[in-house]
Order: C-alpha cells, then sequence, then structure tokens
C-alpha cells in the first residue's frame, strides 16, 4: 500500500514533457523537504532512469524491492531499472498491469509525503487499466499550448474524471521561449493550458517555459541546471501544495 499524498501526472500524447514536468515536481518538493517517491508507471515508454541518469539497480531484501534512492528525499522505481540496456517492453497488457501492481505492492516505499505517478499518455487500454488501478489520486494533465496537443489531453482528462480521480489541474509545458527579458516566442501558439483548464473545470497550475539548450546543445529539463526553471517550478509546487492541503481538509 502507497502511505501517503497521491499524486498522478498524466498527458494526452507523448512529447509534451510529462516525465519531466513529474521528475521536477519531485525535485521540487524534495528541495521543500518533503519525502517523494516516484513511479514511472509508463510501462511501455519509461524515461525518468534517463531523465536523471541513474544507471544502479534495485536490491531485494525478503523477497521485495528496495526502490533507488535519487538523493535523501527521493526514491524512484521504473520499468527501466529491470531491464537490460534501452530494452524495449513487448508485453501484452495483462503483464504490464501485472508488473504495476508490483511496483505498489512490492516495493519497500516506507512512509512518503508524496507519491508521484507518471502514468502513460492517452486512453488507451494501458492508460484505462491503471486508472482503474490506482488508489484514490489527484491527477494533474500536461499539454502545450499546441491545439492539436489540447484537444488530445482533454480526453484524458474526461478519462480521469470517469474513473472517478480527481484532476488538480492543468500544466502547460513548452510555454513559451524568453531568450532574454525583450523577446518572447510563443513557438507552439499560447492559450493551450487556459483552454483546457476551462474545458476540464479545473485550473492552470503553470505555465512551464522552454530553456536554452547548454553549451553542449543539450535540451535543460532539470531544475537544478537553471534558475529559471527553478523559480517556475517552485511557484507551480507552492499553488500545487495549498490545492492539496485544501482538498484533504475537505
Amino acid at each position: 500500500m502507497l502511505k501517503g499524498n497521491i499524486i498522478a501526472i498524466t498527458s494526452g500524447k507523448g512529447g509534451v514533457g510529462k516525465s519531466t514536468v513529474a521528475v521536477n515536481l519531485a525535485l521540487t518538493l524534495s528541495e521543500l523537504g518533503k519525502k517523494v517517491a516516484i513511479i514511472d508507471l509508463d510501462i511501455y515508454g519509461y524515461s525518468i532512469p534517463k531523465i536523471l541518469n541513474i544507471t544502479s539497480k534495485p536490491k531485494t531484501m525478503n523477497n521485495k524491492i528496495i526502490p533507488i534512492g535519487y538523493n535523501e528525499n527521493i526514491s524512484v522505481m521504473s520499468m527501466g531499472f529491470l531491464l537490460k540496456g534501452n530494452e524495449p517492453v513487448v508485453w501484452r497488457g495483462p503483464m504490464a498491469g501485472k508488473m504495476v501492481g508490483h511496483f505498489f505492492e512490492e516495493v519497500i516505499w516506507g512512509k512518503q509525503d508524496y507519491f508521484i505517478l507518471d502514468l502513460p499518455p492517452g486512453t488507451g487500454d494501458m492508460a484505462l487499466d491503471l486508472h482503474q488501478k490506482l488508489p484514490e489520486c489527484q491527477e494533474i494533465i500536461v499539454t502545450t499550448p499546441h491545439p492539436n496537443a489540447v484537444h488530445v489531453a482533454e480526453r484524458t482528462g474526461q478519462m480521469a474524471k470517469q474513473t472517478n480521480h480527481k484532476i488538480i489541474g492543468v500544466v502547460e509545458n513548452m510555454s513559451y521561449f524568453k531568450p532574454n527579458e525583450m523577446t518572447r516566442y510563443n513557438i507552439f501558439g499560447q492559450g493551450g493550458g487556459e483552454t483546457l483548464s476551462k474545458n476540464l473545470e479545473t485550473d492552470l497550475l503553470a505555465q512551464i517555459p522552454l530553456i536554452a539548450p547548454n553549451e553542449n546543445g543539450n535540451p535543460v529539463v532539470l531544475i537544478h541546471d537553471d534558475l529559471t526553471l527553478k523559480k517556475e517550478y517552485l511557484a507551480f509546487t507552492h499553488c500545487l501544495l495549498e490545492k492539496v492541503s485544501s482538498k484533504i481538509a475537505k
């Protein structure tokens, strides 16, 4: 059993930064002194190990799995830890669903303040099966401003409602690119997050910008690599904590 506040991160389609949002939310919560577990439930499209650059493998104790410790406050579990290299998962749905159950029941999580669940995108069999198996949780829908991403993400939000999960809000990722204080580019359009939150009758929690690549040409995606990103996620996380607290109080 998962003991703590459970927040699921999902999206309508891949490529919108769902897993990046999940990781940075966990990192920010950790910096605020919270104990956090990240569970990578995107079985076929696992990416958390790559984002966090974790190469170690989990150990076992008394036939239970010990999650990987990223720092003193974060524990992580992913399908990627159980495979060699970048192997694909070529299982049918029932087997993948069984593995999800192992992540909930066979991992020694202990007491956590927050569990961040990185769900598979979309409304297919795997996503639907997961929504039906999840313990009571609150969901964040991630989209970009692009109308097509918003259109697909709305269906994911409707599925969350139909499976009796509460949508706590929307995050608009890759919202804009601001190379300097005087210039702003809305590369993927604008207003998508506002539209989605309105259609789902929830709040727009954050608009996360694109950050310029580092000197090696690699994309900057983690809060400890960029001050602007850190400030945006700190504001987002404080907003989230207020909403989670208010819902718990009710």
